[in-house]
């Protein structure tokens, strides 16, 4: 339950939004309000009688910030039931009337645009900036799905005699989408903007570490117009995220996390052959020529890098830089980031926030260590941080690293570290850094910069990766699908191609003559 959350009212000068206001005054013990994180069949609903509950913290300040009800066995059943029901009333809904209700949530998201911001910044530690074009990409997503609703359709195929066959995009069933704690709201968003779109329902998962603003996705659909049970979110963990996958009534998963968990969800699913879409971690590669616009190519690095403290799994984190201007480049962006101010992530000045836990913060923090002991420089950073302020000492803070003379072998170079670390690698030629840069088990995105249209079209064209950039980074625009090679994932978020993975396709013929029978 939500409660403790008026902790945060020393940190805000701006008049407080409506449902942050009221946990502040909880929480100060002014009112008696609890609010649970659980919800299906169009409402807010209790964990299991006597469950254990989790605790919830705030990046920011270490503090208890709410407690999570896991849901078990009857309620998975129960959410998956009410989206069940739903689905039957919404899949026979025509697309501008499916399309009227997404347009009405992106509305709705869109007046709460600060309070959902507000409420992501304390689950999940990003700098307010971040939030709020978290929250735009999210009621993007929805408005452009909206656009989608009423265009599926399938193909006709003239055959002999004037018979013919044709096809049918038809939705899947009850959906299931498992978000990650970097990108909350945004990711139950694009997860579940398509489904809606397609005539599916869905049933949702948030991440154990940030599960507020999922829910209140859920109350913006119902609000909207959408039918009791079209999108569910259920509370929990491993245990949860199992049943989901194993449920009978689920028609399709998607997951986005760790490679790890997508390989145990994939083989759930494999049990009931169900489809997936996948989007895991990657090690991404930034190829910088030395004819790069080198302020661009810098500003590239920094976004490729330092976003969201550095959890974002799309990161540029091997930055590969020609020698001849390695010197030069280093140098400004370890300027620029010894520039970047951290602190308290409510502040419009901050840029940096927290990591998003206490044992994620040293796991980022020993990869670091374990750099410098391979025989890595740190140029900059990879510190813990304290902030001045008395209320974020205890918060999940650190310094951003920029890593030099690193090797391809180093553990920094090889693994993921999620965090705000940035791994230099010097190269000679093209046909070298490209062999390098692929040299890796995952494959989710990887830029280019450089002058040459000719060159950055070519390394483009062999860069084993989903999503690549040229001369930008980190930018995902709705209309663009979004996944990964190799174990980066399957499937992809994003764009008109995602259509094909919230449906499946029947093909109808039709004998316009006689049976031609060889009995």
């Amino acid at each position: 339950m939500l409660q403790r959350l008026a902790r945060l009212s020393w940190r805000r000068s701006a008049a407080a939004a409506p449902l942050a206001e009221a946990l502040r005054c909880a929480s100060s013990g002014s009112v008696d309000i609890t609010v649970p994180l659980n919800f299906w069949a169009g409402k807010r609903r209790r964990g299991p009688e006597k469950c254990n509950t989790e605790d919830v913290y705030e990046p920011a300040t270490g503090r208890i910030l709410c407690h999570l009800e896991p849901c078990g066995p009857v309620e998975v059943d129960q959410a998956v039931k009410a989206a069940k029901s739903a689905f039957g009333h919404w899949s026979k809904m025509s697309g501008m009337e499916r399309a009227r209700t997404m347009i009405e949530a992106a509305h709705i998201i869109e007046s709460r645009r600060e309070e959902i911001a507000e409420m992501e910044v304390v689950n999940n530690g990003k700098s307010i900036t971040e939030a709020r074009l978290d929250v735009d990409s999210a009621r993007l997503c929805i408005e452009y799905y909206a656009g989608l609703a009423s265009t599926l359709a399938g193909q006709h195929v003239q055959l002999p005699g004037g018979s013919f066959a044709y096809t049918r995009r038809e939705p899947l069933g009850v959906c299931v989408g498992i978000g990650a704690w970097n990108y909350p709201f945004q990711i139950a968003a694009w997860k579940s903007a398509p489904a809606l779109a397609c005539g599916n329902s869905m049933v949702f998962k948030p991440s154990p570490v940030t599960p507020v603003t999922a829910v209140m996705l859920a109350e913006i659909y119902a609000k909207a117009g959408a039918p009791e049970g079209l999108f569910n979110v259920v509370q929990g963990g491993q245990e949860t995220g199992s049943l989901l996958c194993h449920h009978p009534d689920v028609a399709k998963l998607s997951f986005t996390g760790s490679v790890p968990t997508g390989q145990k969800i994939m083989e759930m699913a494999s049990k009931g052959v169900k489809p997936v879409t996948l989007e895991l971690g990657g090690k991404s590669p930034l190829l910088i020529f030395q004819d790069s616009d080198l302020e661009n190519a810098v500003r590239g690095a920094l976004m490729a890098n330092f976003l969201s403290q550095g959890q974002v799994c799309s990161n540029g984190t091997r930055v590969f830089v020609q020698r001849d201007i390695l010197p030069e480049f280093v140098e400004e962006v370890v300027k620029r980031t010894q520039a970047i101010e951290i602190g308290d992530p409510l502040l419009e000045s901050t840029r940096m926030g927290a990591l998003v836990s206490r044992s994620h913060l040293d796991k980022v923090l020993s990869f670091v260590d374990q750099a410098k002991k391979e025989g890595a420089t740190v140029m900059c950073g990879g510190e813990p941080f304290v902030p001045s302020d008395p209320k974020l000492r205890g918060g999940y803070y650190m310094t951003p690293c920029v890593l030099s003379n690193c090797t391809d072998e180093m553990t920094c170079v090889k693994e993921e570290i999620f965090g705000p670390v940035m791994s230099v690698l010097s190269f000679e030629t093209e046909e070298e850094v490209l062999q390098r840069a692929n040299d890796t088990t995952l494959g989710l995105a990887a830029g280019v910069f450089t002058r040459d249209v000719r060159r950055a079209h070519r390394v483009v064209e062999h860069l084993k990766a989903g999503s690549c950039f040229i001369n930008n980074y980190n930018i995902t625009p709705v209309e663009v699908p979004f996944g990964g090679f190799k174990m980066s994932g399957i499937g992809r978020e994003n764009g008109q191609v995602t259509i094909e993975y919230y449906t499946q396709l029947k093909t109808v013929f039709v004998e316009m003559g006689d049976v031609d029978s060889l009995f």
